[in-house]
């Protein structure tokens, strides 16, 4: 893309960017000749826009400069914690601007896969910021002061179109979430303060006309705390972003930093990186890393069970049945998933009859265990369990997560309520799983895994 110097910045941008309201609330995403849903059909193919992204998450996401290879994105996919990765689209103070890795057909890939992608622009900087310029072309934010620092808004406005254009390029659809990337600075340079956030105002603006979500990262201490300070002792005269991610590297994955309030971009507005560089190994391949924990949007929300209406599955224990003593709710849940099956085709009315046993020894012999009038813990498991092994992480939701919470309680390895969202209290018993059968410990339900559950090792 062919790159503006500051001077044409002013030149073609500065009335338009004093016209532009600045507004603390969010705007609506507009769909005209002048939305980024209309540049994108100019600049990419229907087939090459994608869902919006990230969308309602709550998990792990990691970062890297350069997208890593299509390959590597499917390795840990299968293995790995994370289910958001960044990826700088756009900006000319990206150390990766060639991404060789980075196009649309990866972008439709990686989300087929379920990844949620949080594309990063990192354009002008902090006037105050010692390591941009980059490169003899990039250039940084001006302090000017006049007007308002008018020229800092004009260059806002300039990066996102800019940044948008990109997006829809690589067929990042609108109502994605677009990450401004503003370096840490010195805060209590006034001018690069004020004209920084001029910048962020402006662009903020701009990028929610043109359909997106509006996105800023920024170190703890200068970046996210000069927005909130603007937010509470300025309301009302900045645009400020729909949703911050915080570079504070405490090691904690969480959201909070105690350099604004907790209330500040609640809830779902947050994400923060909380473990810069280092090397993860998934799946055989290395990658040097950022690591981040989000909660964005609604989050992952709980999910209604989907089978057995009108029968309760999921429970915190699942104690072995035999005659003569078995709970009529387990009964219940035995008899209609031996029905799903194949294996029974009595009523559930929870009675561990001669029906239930002939139905539950058959299915015990076709799975591989020993016939027994006793239904125990490890056929349980695999009960519970059956299905496709469908690969699920932090923040995932539906029926693969109820069955892994079902199968997961009966194993020993927790003790919670299958609510079809992955979470804390899942992501720990997976864990514990993971260790109890030596298998490598991720916190994720990998194939590997699925293979155990499968077969009922407890």
């Amino acid at each position: 893309m062919r790159r503006l110097s500051p001077g044409r910045v002013v030149a073609t941008v500065a009335a338009i960017a004093l016209a532009l309201p600045l507004v603390g609330s969010p705007a609506g995403a507009g769909a005209g000749p002048g939305s980024v849903e209309h540049q994108a059909r100019r600049t990419a193919s229907p087939a090459q826009v994608v869902m919006a992204t990230p969308g309602d998450f709550t998990g792990y996401g990691f970062d890297q400069c350069l997208a890593p290879t299509s390959r590597t994105m499917g390795k840990w996919w299968r293995h790995s914690p994370f289910t958001a990765v960044g990826i700088y689209i756009s900006g000319d103070s990206r150390a990766c601007r060639d991404q060789p890795n980075l196009s649309p057909e990866w972008v439709a890939k990686q989300v087929a896969r379920g990844w949620r992608l949080l594309p990063i622009a990192l354009g002008p900087q902090a006037s105050c910021q010692p390591r941009f310029p980059r490169y003899q072309d990039d250039f940084r934010i001006s302090p000017k002061p006049a007007g308002g620092y008018a020229i800092a808004t004009s260059q806002g406005v300039v990066e996102a179109e800019k940044n948008a254009a990109d997006a829809a390029s690589y067929g990042i659809g609108p109502g994605s979430t677009i990450w401004y990337d503003l370096e840490g600075f010195t805060l209590g340079d006034t001018h690069c303060r004020e004209s920084a956030l001029a910048f962020v105002s402006g662009w903020v603006t701009r990028i929610k006309q043109l359909g997106y979500v509006a996105g800023f990262y920024s170190s703890a201490s200068s970046g996210i705390k000069m927005l909130d300070d603007a937010f509470r002792q300025r309301p009302g005269q900045f645009a400020l972003p729909d949703r911050i991610w915080i570079a504070r590297w405490d090691g904690v994955a969480n959201t909070s930093t105690t350099y604004i309030p907790e209330d500040s971009w609640r809830p779902g507005g947050r994400m923060k990186q909380y473990l810069g560089g280092h090397n993860e190994t998934w799946g055989g391949v290395t990658v040097n890393i950022d690591s981040n924990f989000l909660e964005l949007g609604a989050g992952s929300t709980p999910v209604p069970e989907s089978r057995c209406p009108g029968t309760r599955l999921g429970f915190w224990r699942y104690p072995a049945l035999q005659p003569g003593k078995a709970r009529a709710s387990r009964v219940r849940a035995l008899q209609c998933l031996l029905g799903e099956q194949g294996h029974y085709t009595g009523p559930t009315n929870g009675e561990y009859d001669a029906a239930t046993i002939a139905a539950a020894r058959a299915w015990q012999a076709a799975r591989g265990f020993a016939p027994d009038d006793r239904f125990g813990r490890r056929p349980w498991v695999a009960l519970l369990a059956a299905g496709s092994p469908t690969i699920v992480k932090r923040g995932s939701t539906g029926e693969a997560v109820h069955r892994l919470q079902r199968a997961l309680n009966a194993a020993g390895a927790g003790r919670f309520r299958a609510t079809g969202v992955f979470d804390e209290k899942t992501e720990a018993a997976v864990r514990t799983y993971q260790r109890q059968r030596r298998l490598p410990v991720s916190g994720a339900a990998t194939r590997p895994t699925w293979k155990q559950l499968l077969k009922g090792s407890a």
